[in-house]
């Protein structure tokens, strides 16, 4: 006989768990008391949205669900902004949280929400542990449904007075599940389109962000000379210095690439995931498209494919390349060469220009210079992330990590420090502007005390930027989107961090080679010049 809490921990360990996010509570105790025991590493944070964001990009970076805890009541609300990141994303994560003695309870309401409810709407999964021995199904389920396409966030909920009680049962053996492949005819339908068509082009989506892709996606794409491109969260799925990339979609309609996109008779969308912004907007009649997914599309009036191949995508994609030869002619290569480097050249206008504040798409280039193919830049979300997703090419898989779905403030330096957690030899640079920072600064103290090399740099304009993008887009007048910021330089520093306050590109270049090459954590304040936000679509 074992108590609940240690069945848990058990199950936990059961499913090849190594690290624990969170902030506990008086209700979770019994599970903390059981973790001391386990080699499972506890990662104590600061808030519990920062340990929500760092167990979503654990399961994002590993493939296995990142585990969070946190209590009860504002314990738990405070995972829900975490949780929809992680539902919107596609990354596999599990929520656990405590809840007060459900036989026995003297509290009546303190502190009582109902969180198994609350939790429906944006997860796959929600369940209460009622009774010890549901342990090893509802763990076992949890886990499979969170990595079971297309992954997302679960929750189990472990009230206070059954993880006391004492249960006599072992966790159930991992079996993996396998994914159904598309049937043979529509195979063929796909391969007949492919090769009927004159200029087809590729779009690597979201779904398509999986190891086992990776390789057999690049074959395709060489194999048969297509011209690509990608939405945000496709971003390193296919080595962006290919010969066939044409870019990758920012906004949905009048970025330069949708220039390409007009003249293609064939979409090839492998992994269209319709939590990202729509990465083109189809017109009838305009092209066909062929949805290769794990699931089937979700039609609207902006994307209604002719063809579904659904499945899993490598076995699809093997079958198709294997019958497929060179489909490409000269002439139809010519054409997206030629809109590749207009592309380009636009894009690149301005990647050496030196004036101060710097603008975005130096800020680019200069980290794109600074760091190694598997060096690993995150993002948090503000109109720089806008320029990352078109102007800072990625040479290996999640090494550019961004929001394109929940598109959250916060998440910033959280996924930072789940990134070097996974990937110490690594080096990490976390993006963030002055707003989306100070929503989660706290978690410098958490970087500081695991003993992490992060460099973190905070763009300034003093003002929530992409609201204020709109705003002035609207044609309507600056109002409710400034504030004043404290020293960053001395906030750094009293985490025990190095600040820097660079005035030139110059010393910006120079204090980001020094903090890249020194341990510790170093904070750069960075003025930014967003004067070409408004310009995004033209020929700046």
């Amino acid at each position: 006989m074992t108590k609940t809490a240690d069945l848990f921990i058990k199950a936990l360990e059961n499913e090849g768990v190594e690290v624990i996010f969170g902030l506990p509570g008086e209700e979770n105790i019994d599970f903390l008391e059981a973790l001391r025991d386990s080699n499972i590493r506890f990662i104590v944070t600061r808030h519990e949205q920062s340990a929500g964001f760092m167990a979503a990009t654990y399961g994002q970076l590993t493939g296995k669900p990142g585990v969070v805890l946190a209590t009860l009541g504002p314990g738990a609300t405070n995972l829900i902004t975490a949780a929809a990141y992680a539902q919107l994303g596609g990354k596999p994560m599990l929520m656990i949280t405590g809840q007060k003695p459900i036989q026995e309870n003297e509290q009546i309401s303190f502190q009582i929400v109902d969180v198994v409810g609350m939790m429906i709407p944006v997860t796959k999964f929600s369940k209460r542990i009622s009774f010890g021995s549901q342990v090893p199904a509802i763990v076992r389920e949890a886990f499979r449904i969170a990595v079971r396409e297309r992954p997302g966030a679960v929750h189990i909920e472990l009230p206070e007075d059954v993880a006391r009680k004492k249960v006599d049962t072992e966790p159930f053996q991992v079996i993996p599940d396998h994914f159904p492949q598309a049937s043979e005819s529509v195979i063929k339908e796909a391969i007949t389109m492919i090769r009927s068509a004159k200029k087809p082009l590729v779009l690597i989506g979201a779904s398509a962000n999986r190891k086992d892709l990776y390789d057999l996606l690049s074959d395709f794409i060489e194999h048969n000379s297509f011209y690509f491109f990608n939405t945000q969260l496709g971003k390193g799925v296919i080595n962006e210095q290919s010969s066939y990339y044409l870019g990758t979609a920012a906004l949905s309609k009048d970025d330069f690439i949708h220039d390409a996109v007009k003249q293609a008779d064939l979409i090839i969308n492998i992994g269209h995931d319709v939590a990202e912004k729509p990465p083109f907007l189809m017109k009838e009649d305009a092209q066909r498209v062929i949805h290769i997914s794990y699931q089937p599309a979700v039609i609207d009036e902006v994307y209604y494919p002719h063809l579904s191949v659904i499945g899993d995508i490598a076995a699809a994609i093997n079958q198709i390349n294997s019958k497929l030869e060179n489909t490409v002619s000269d002439k139809e290569s010519r054409s997206y060469l030629e809109e590749q480097r207009h592309i380009s050249q636009t894009l690149n206008r301005y990647n050496r220009d030196d004036r101060f504040p710097i603008l975005p798409q130096r800020l680019c280039s200069i980290i794109r210079e600074e760091l190694a193919p598997d060096d690993i830049v995150t993002l948090d979300n503000g109109m720089y992330k806008l320029w990352f997703a078109r102007l800072y090419k990625t040479y290996e898989p999640n090494t550019l990590l961004l929001d394109n779905s929940l598109a959250s403030m916060g998440a910033g330096l959280p996924s930072a420090i789940a990134a070097k957690l996974i990937y110490p030899k690594q080096r990490v640079i976390s993006v963030n502007g002055d707003g989306g920072f100070l929503m989660n600064s706290q978690e410098l103290e958490t970087a500081k005390r695991l003993g992490l090399d992060l460099t973190v740099i905070v763009v300034r304009d003093d003002a929530y930027g992409m609201v204020r993008w709109k705003q002035e887009s609207m044609g309507l007048d600056d109002f409710g989107l400034s504030y004043d910021n404290p020293d960053f330089v001395k906030y750094a520093e009293s985490y025990g961090a190095q600040g820097y306050r660079p005035n030139t590109v110059t010393a910006f270049q120079k204090t980001l080679q020094q903090s890249l090459h020194k341990p510790g954590i170093h904070l750069i304040d960075l003025a930014i010049d967003y004067s070409f936000n408004q310009r995004l679509a033209e020929d700046v």
